[in-house]
C-alpha cells in the first residue's frame, strides 16, 4: 500500500519496482529446487570436468596449467552465466504468458531489465562462490591468487554478459520465440574469440584483430599475466570497460527498438501461445 502513495517516478517508488522484479524472481527460484540444481548442475560439471584435466597435466609436468584452468573455467562462468540468466529470466516471463503483464503494469523497461540484471548478479555471485570453495577443496585453487585484478575482470565479464544477453532478449523480442536460441548461445560465439584457455597469439591475425575489440579477450589475457606474476595490465582493463560501455549502450539501443517493433505489431500479446 506504501508503494501506491509515492510519486510514480520518484526514486522510493523506482525502487520499489525494481525490489518487486527481484522479489519475484527469488521467489520463483526458491520454489523450484530444480532451478537452483541448474545454477549449480552445469558450472559443478564443467569445474569437475577441467579440474581433472588439469590433474593429469600437472602429473605430465605441464606448468602453470592448473591455475590458468581453473581461473579461466571460473571466470568463464561468470560470463556465460551473466548473459544466460538474465535471457532465462526475460523468456520464462513468456513461457509463464507473463510478458504482457509486465509491459501493462507501471514497471517501466528500464526498472524491469535493472531488476533482472540485479537478480542474475546475486545468482552469479553465489554459483561463482560455490564453484571457488570447490577449486580449493578439490585443487587447491583460490580466487585470491588474482588479487585485485578478481574485481575488474569480473566487472568486465558482467557487463558484457548482460550486452549479449540483452541482445538475445531482442533478438525474441523481433522474430519471435523461435529465436530464443541466439538467447541461450550467443555467448557462445565469444568463446574461441576471447582466449578462454589458450592465449591470444594462438589465433590467425585477423582473428586476433577482431578479438582485441572483445573485452573478455582482455579479461583472460591480463588474468594469465597475473597468475605468471606480472601486474595487474590497466590499460588493458580500461580499453575492456570503454568498449563494454559502448556494446552495453548499443544493446539497450537494440533492445529498446525490437521492444517497440514489438509493441507497434501486436507481438507481445502473442507470445507463449
Amino acid at each position: 500500500m506504501t508503494t501506491l502513495t509515492l510519486p510514480p517516478l520518484s526514486f522510493a517508488a523506482r525502487r520499489s519496482r525494481i525490489s518487486g522484479v527481484i522479489r519475484r524472481d527469488f521467489a520463483a527460484l526458491r520454489r523450484s529446487p530444480i532451478r537452483m540444481f541448474e545454477i549449480l548442475f552445469w558450472p559443478t560439471i564443467e569445474l569437475l570436468l577441467w579440474g581433472f584435466v588439469t590433474l593429469f597435466l600437472r602429473t605430465q609436468q605441464v606448468p602453470f596449467v592448473v591455475a590458468f584452468l581453473i581461473g579461466a573455467v571460473l571466470l568463464w562462468q561468470v560470463l556465460q552465466k551473466a548473459s544466460n540468466e538474465i535471457s532465462l529470466a526475460f523468456l520464462e516471463d513468456i513461457w509463464a504468458r507473463n510478458l504482457l503483464n509486465v509491459q501493462v503494469s507501471p514497471l517501466s523497461s528500464v526498472e524491469y531489465l535493472i531488476g533482472l540484471m540485479l537478480f542474475s548478479l546475486g545468482k552469479v555471485v553465489f554459483a561463482v562462490a560455490v564453484m571457488a570453495g570447490l577449486a580449493l577443496a578439490l585443487y587447491g585453487f583460490g580466487v585470491t591468487s588474482l588479487g585485485v585484478g578478481l574485481v575488474p575482470f569480473m566487472g568486465v565479464l558482467l557487463l558484457l554478459g548482460w550486452s549479449l544477453g540483452l541482445i538475445g532478449i531482442a533478438a525474441v523480442l523481433r522474430f519471435g520465440e523461435n529465436a530464443q536460441v541466439i538467447a541461450w548461445s550467443l555467448v557462445f560465439f565469444v568463446q574461441p574469440l576471447a582466449g578462454i584457455f589458450y592465449p591470444l597469439s594462438v589465433l590467425p591475425e585477423p582473428v586476433r584483430a577482431v578479438a582485441w575489440f572483445l573485452p573478455a579477450s582482455h579479461v583472460f589475457e591480463g588474468m594469465r599475466t597475473v597468475m605468471s606474476g606480472g601486474a595487474l595490465p590497466w590499460d588493458r582493463m580500461a580499453w575492456a570497460l570503454g568498449l563494454n560501455a559502448v556494446y552495453l549502450a548499443g544493446a539497450l539501443a537494440v533492445f529498446g527498438w525490437a521492444l517497440n517493433y514489438a509493441r507497434r505489431h501486436g507481438r507481445l500479446s502473442r507470445f507463449g501461445d
